[in-house]
């Protein structure tokens, strides 16, 4: 079969490579690959990739081969999938307790656009507690997973700002309910929950618009730059916050990954998918998620060509 590798190049991360079918462990579907999604951070391993790295953890397609101990969904089956590796490629073997069957309603390209960033988002709102009446506050608010967060948390009575960095990045999310600002700065504060994906000088700034006794949640570093915070700037703004450190792994993802197909199902969650191409394009694709020039997911297609 055919997978994609990493180079190590900037310009060119991935390329093609000839390789054997993965051998499925016992509690393991072997999946033929529809469509794949890469996410961000995913670039930024393939920046200087460890040996053997088999990059792709967002995938939909169909399994071909059940699982040998009979759990999960059987040959034939439409699934969506969370695997630790290896999704970029025509086959991948996932464990069935992060498999989700899909039902005819929803495509493999919105499936595909779901596992990394709506498991994220599920997770970091259940982090954050109810939120019907709450001021939340959304940094690095551009990408899939502030796209979910924010049609989630409106839908559940949240009073949202999305920080964006740019009006056109904001548009889709104030269409849903948000107010959108493009520096935290702007953002009306104080909020009761501080959702924090930047870093760097974004943290401290996002977190002096925090209530007293609020909380920020510390989701990413998009920015690519370590915090620093003074205790002496927090005595004259949220005192007593409290700062919760977030990552979203940890299987088994299979019922976020059926919770999630349910939402888009009942057309309750919508992904955001700002481009659909072939895998031959996956290149180009991984540097543009790098340099912020896609909105929302990218979607790649195995059947069309490479």
């Amino acid at each position: 079969m055919q997978r994609l590798i990493p180079t190590g190049e900037a310009a060119r991360p991935v390329a093609f490579a000839e390789a054997p079918q993965p051998v499925p462990g016992p509690g393991e579907a072997l999946i033929k690959v529809e469509a794949f999604a890469p996410n961000r951070g995913e670039t930024f391993l393939l920046e200087d990739p460890r040996p053997g790295l088999l990059p792709g953890k967002d995938v939909a397609g169909l399994v071909v081969q059940a699982a040998a101990d009979g759990s999960g969904p059987g040959i034939g089956t439409r699934v969506v999938g969370h695997p630790a590796l290896g999704g970029w490629a025509e086959y991948a073997a996932v464990p069935t307790h992060s498999l989700a069957a899909l039902p005819d309603g929803v495509d493999s390209v919105r499936a595909a656009a779901l596992p990394l960033a709506g498991i994220t988002a599920l997770r970091l709102l259940r982090t954050a507690g109810s939120l019907t009446g709450r001021r939340v506050l959304l940094t690095g608010a551009s990408g899939g997973v502030g796209h979910y967060v924010t049609e989630l948390a409106v839908a559940a009575g949240a009073e949202l700002t999305a920080v964006t960095a740019t009006p056109a990045r904001g548009a889709a999310l104030a269409a849903m309910g948000a107010e959108v600002v493009h520096d935290i700065a702007a953002a009306r504060g104080p909020f009761d929950v501080v959702l924090e994906s930047t870093g760097g000088p974004g943290l401290p700034a996002a977190l002096l618009k925090a209530r007293p006794g609020g909380m920020l949640v510390w989701f990413g570093q998009a920015s690519r730059a370590p915090v620093t915070l003074d205790f002496f700037e927090l005595l004259q703004g949220p005192e007593r916050v409290t700062i919760q450190h977030f990552h979203y792994a940890g299987a088994p993802y299979g019922s976020d990954l059926a919770a999630l197909v349910r939402l888009v199902e009942q057309g309750r969650l919508h992904p955001e998918i700002g481009r659909i191409a072939g895998w031959a394009e996956t290149a180009g694709t991984l540097v543009d998620l790098r340099e912020r020039r896609i909105r929302g997911k990218a979607v790649l297609l195995t059947g069309e060509g490479r």
